[in-house]
């Protein structure tokens, strides 16, 4: 990092189920996440940092700033990392104006209380689920919003979305919404870079070595299509159809600032 080296004493981080860390631990014994991930690497260098996670999955970007917004102010952090619009890009009726709408209010209320702001763009799900492709115009036109809301506040912007190395299956979870653990790892590695933290560099765009087995192909990768769909795709839309969310009745796993532990 050339330049003045900026610490960071007090990061907050918003979001939904990924930034939660869904995909890389479990409710039994804990979530973990690219966000718990990235304080640790800030707190290498910042040893007194302290860390609060808002972020509940299921919730919209109209959510995080009516849920994780305000409580997040309260906490006047020196940084905070704000990633939604996901859950959004999935319900039938998507509008795009208004989640960039939610994103740029969220952006310009914590960088206009001095907070240094960090986001991510997503990635084409089309090359991880092939029954998504009428999902792919949605993905670029929030990327693109995203990114001129991030320039319109100077927030840092991991593009995760403009590289191939995002959509290997080994970087996602069996459910192929939620990242797994290497997944999160590079996500905490894409937003480290963006920061221009210590330690940092672009390895995480890098690709992943050739897997020991063949991809399926032909009969086994449908067979697979129809396995996560039965698994995976069925309960997320039957949840729809009732109105109800996996974040129902849950709250953020790290409410206060608190030193980081691991």
């Amino acid at each position: 990092m050339s330049g003045t080296e900026i610490h960071y004493t007090r990061y907050v981080a918003l979001g939904d189920s990924q930034t939660e860390g869904l995909g890389d631990g479990d409710d039994s014994t804990g979530l973990r996440g690219w966000a718990d991930r990235l304080a640790a690497h800030i707190a290498d260098h910042d040893p007194g940092l302290r860390y609060a996670n808002l972020a509940v999955r299921g919730r919209l970007a109209g959510q995080v700033r009516a849920e994780q917004l305000g409580p997040a102010l309260a906490l006047r952090p020196d940084l905070a990392t704000v990633v939604a619009g996901v859950n959004d890009l999935l319900r039938p009726r998507f509008d795009v104006d208004e989640v960039a709408g939610h994103l740029d209010a969220t952006f310009a209320a914590l960088t206009g209380q001095g907070a240094r702001v960090a986001t991510v763009t997503f990635p084409d799900p089309t090359g991880l689920i092939p029954l998504a492709r009428p999902l792919a115009p949605r993905v670029l036109a929030l990327n693109a919003r995203i990114r001129e809301a991030a320039h319109r506040y100077d927030v840092v912007v991991a593009d995760a979305g403009r590289h191939t190395v995002v959509t290997d299956p080994r970087l996602w979870s069996a459910d192929r919404l939620h990242a797994s653990p290497l997944g999160h790892e590079r996500i905490a590695a894409a937003v480290a870079h963006a920061l221009g933290l210590p330690g940092s560099d672009d390895s995480w765009t890098h690709p992943l070595p050739a897997p020991p087995h063949p991809v399926p192909s032909g009969l086994r990768a449908g067979l697979g299509e129809l396995r996560w769909a039965a698994g995976f795709l069925g309960p997320w839309l039957g949840r729809r159809l009732l109105g109800r969310s996996s974040g129902d009745g849950r709250t953020a796993k790290r409410p206060a600032l608190l030193p980081l532990h691991e």
